[in-house]
């Protein structure tokens, strides 16, 4: 039977690698009180949810954006938090360790690049596959677990970042697409569901990377007419502190969090959302 409003929740890759806990490789800062706050959500209004999708990074040890990928000129991996520019390839100050992969790269980076996206940044390994940290933070998995069973229900997990040669920080496409591989090109059968929504809850981890692409994807694919029923649940998500000599990430945050404002979503709160 339909609920009177289909609402669903989305909450991007709340994994062990991005909690602030010790073990995690990239945390954020905020995190597990975050995804503490989701799991609140889940008990609060969980009859009313139609549908949870959960979105996993899913990266493997050799992955564009992990050292191993990349050596330097003196045959060192870059260490993490490094940036490589197409130009730094075109120098050599960079390149792939398998140098029959360098006129992809060069076209990877050149890509990214004309796109405006962001530069190809080196991150310590994460979220690999079959790896603690690959898995949902506990806090928010014995919940989302509790809601299967009350619910009879199934949670919709969403993978991404399985494809070796470019970055997926958004659920719906890579940061550049593979034509030979389809899991890095546009989403379709998860926008469909999200169209047929009436109500869509968006949180998860980091609000700098992972949520803010995904959202702008959803947002540019959705159709104007899906946009007032977004809500950004502003305090389960948290951004990439700054890096030395890198991108202000808590401004970027700030900044994509105004630009959805003013394109219609609405920006609550987990006590707020559904109350």
């Amino acid at each position: 039977m339909r609920k009177t409003v289909k609402a669903d929740l989305i909450i991007i890759d709340p994994q062990n690698d991005f909690m602030d806990q010790k073990g995690a490789a990239l945390p954020v800062a905020g995190a597990v009180a975050d995804m503490t706050r989701v799991a609140g959500v889940v008990k609060r209004i969980g009859r009313r949810l139609n549908d949870i999708h959960v979105t996993l990074d899913s990266h493997r040890v050799i992955d564009v954006a992990h050292p191993g990928f990349w050596r330097g000129a003196d045959g060192k991996h870059p260490a993490p938090f490094t940036m490589i520019t197409n130009a730094d390839i075109k120098s050599g100050m960079w390149e792939p360790r398998n140098h029959t992969l360098r006129r992809r790269m060069l076209d990877y980076t050149a890509a990214l690049e004309a796109a405006g996206k962001f530069v190809l940044m080196i991150w310590p390994e994460h979220c690999i596959i079959g790896s603690w940290g690959h898995n949902v933070v506990d806090v928010l998995r014995d919940e989302l677990a509790a809601w299967e069973r009350d619910n009879f229900a199934t949670i919709d997990f969403v993978t991404k970042g399985t494809n070796t040669f470019t970055e997926h920080y958004g659920a719906l496409m890579a940061e550049v697409p593979d034509p030979a591989d389809p899991s890095t090109q546009l989403n379709g059968g998860f926008l469909s569901v999200l169209q047929e929504a009436d109500v869509i809850g968006i949180a998860g981890e980091a609000s700098s990377h992972c949520v803010a692409t995904t959202i702008r994807q959803i947002v540019d694919n959705i159709g104007d007419d899906h946009l007032r029923k977004i809500h950004i649940l502003t305090d389960c998500m948290s951004p990439v502190p700054q890096t030395p000599g890198g991108p202000d990430f808590p401004a970027i945050a700030q900044q994509f969090l105004k630009d959805m404002e003013a394109r219609g979503l609405v920006l609550t709160t987990s006590d707020a959302f559904l109350a």
